[in-house]
């Protein structure tokens, strides 16, 4: 069978997924069905779960559960995980759900119409997702096999949750080893993709890094011992004060801090701030997951990079949505060359603008705004009337070949003049 389907083509996937279960759960082996499902689907039922059963068992109020969170340790990093995985936008499409070691729902997070899918099934806070609770579905799998699980529509035993695509791993403490809850994301069939699995284990090994650090994971943005030896302490989480600026003109971009050390970015943490620099009322991780990513990005993808962006900047980026902190801005290399040109200072723009924005990267958003910051420095020169930033910007790599500031050259200088014949034959060339 091509697993595969589940991706590209989940209507059909999950059509001969129904087929399957039905001849299961009538005695009929099918290969569709794992032996490890079937097994659970009989245990589940030896305990008295039934196909067509639509409620979980409930072990608390959810009013009980309040006071339960507060006394669990999986508290310290729910933040952590609400920042990584959640999306609780209006459009948003999946459900993170938190549980202890038994399986019961202690933290829900979505979107309302997300949240109201998830009413309907009773996976609420409070409810049994074990398989003595409603069945064989992956928070159960996660608990029995002590790894991360995936399960799409017809893999669950219950019918009503066919509709359901759904990842889930075990958090474990990482002094003992023991089961402290169960990570899970699910929703409707078609908002899995193949990073799914992946982004559900990043996470576990996020919280379970959090959880060994001496605060327990209080902070968000703590910072995993394993990434912390990586990296100088002095680039640990900051506050937006400490951040001094972005340097993302060129091919090295960093972060500055006001005491002066540097810390380099990948490209893609570059391009995130770039776009986060350019619109100051911030980014939804849907939006900057299409951005950067086109139809394949995920807004998981995205929620996992900018995890990693907030533990090195600390406050300097805030959530829901992305942006910069005040204090932060503006403050890039290249927001400083957009500020000197609003003030009228071309000389002081041009001196600084010294290198194209992300000169490496292949984003179209950011190629984008590399051409903007290109259009807004040439029309400034060009209007200047100095024959001399005239000849500063088209010997720079951005104005080299612009053929409109030659033409204001040599309406300056004469079509005699060696700067302007210099420069022409330039332009004709390339």
């Amino acid at each position: 069978m091509d697993y595969g389907l589940r991706f590209s083509d989940p209507a059909s996937y999950a059509r001969t997924l129904r087929r399957a279960h039905e001849l299961v759960i009538s005695g009929v082996p099918r290969p569709e069905i794992p032996a490890r499902l079937a097994d659970s689907w009989r245990r589940s039922m030896a305990l008295g779960i039934s196909p067509d059963q639509h409620s979980p068992r409930h072990l608390h109020d959810v009013s009980e559960v309040l006071e339960l969170r507060r006394e669990h340790r999986l508290q310290r990093v729910m933040p952590a995980l609400h920042d990584l995985l959640a999306d609780d936008s209006r459009s948003g499409r999946h459900l993170l759900v938190l549980t202890d070691a038994g399986g019961e729902v202690l933290w829900r997070v979505g979107s309302p119409a997300v949240l109201r899918r998830a009413d309907h099934l009773e996976f609420l806070e409070g409810a049994d997702w074990s398989e003595a609770g409603i069945g064989t579905n992956a928070i159960s799998e996660a608990l029995v096999t002590g790894g991360p699980v995936q399960l799409f529509s017809a893999e669950h035993l219950v019918r009503t949750h066919h509709e359901w695509a759904c990842t889930a791993a075990p958090i474990t403490d990482p002094a003992t080893g023991r089961v402290l809850g169960v990570l899970d994301v699910s929703g409707p069939l078609d908002t899995l993709s193949a990073d799914t699995l992946r982004m559900v284990r990043c996470a576990v090994r996020v919280a379970e890094a959090l959880l060994g650090t001496p605060d327990g994971g209080t902070s968000l943005g703590a910072v995993p011992p394993a990434s912390a030896s990586r990296r100088p302490a002095s680039h640990a989480a900051r506050p937006a004060a400490a951040v001094k600026s972005l340097e993302l003109l060129g091919d090295k971009p960093a972060v500055v801090f006001a005491d002066g050390s540097r810390a380099p970015l990948t490209l893609r943490r570059a391009e995130i701030l770039a776009l986060l620099d350019s619109r100051s009322q911030g980014w939804p991780a849907e939006e900057l997951a299409y951005e950067l990513h086109g139809d394949a990005g995920t807004p998981q993808a995205i929620r996992t990079e900018m995890f990693r962006v907030r533990s090195m900047l600390g406050g300097a980026v805030e959530s829901n949505p992305y942006r910069l902190a005040a204090g932060l801005a503006g403050r890039s290399d290249s927001g400083q060359v957009l500020r000197l040109l609003r003030e009228g200072v071309v000389a002081e723009a041009l001196e600084a603008y010294r290198a194209p924005l992300l000169s490496r990267s292949g984003a179209l958003a950011v190629q984008l705004l590399r051409d903007q910051l290109d259009m807004a420095v040439g029309s400034a020169v060009r209007s200047s009337s100095d024959p001399g930033l005239l000849v500063r910007w088209l010997s720079t790599g951005m104005g080299a070949g612009d053929p409109l500031a030659v033409e204001a050259l040599g309406r300056l200088v004469g079509r005699n003049d060696p700067r302007y014949l210099a420069f022409q034959a330039a332009c004709t060339v390339g």
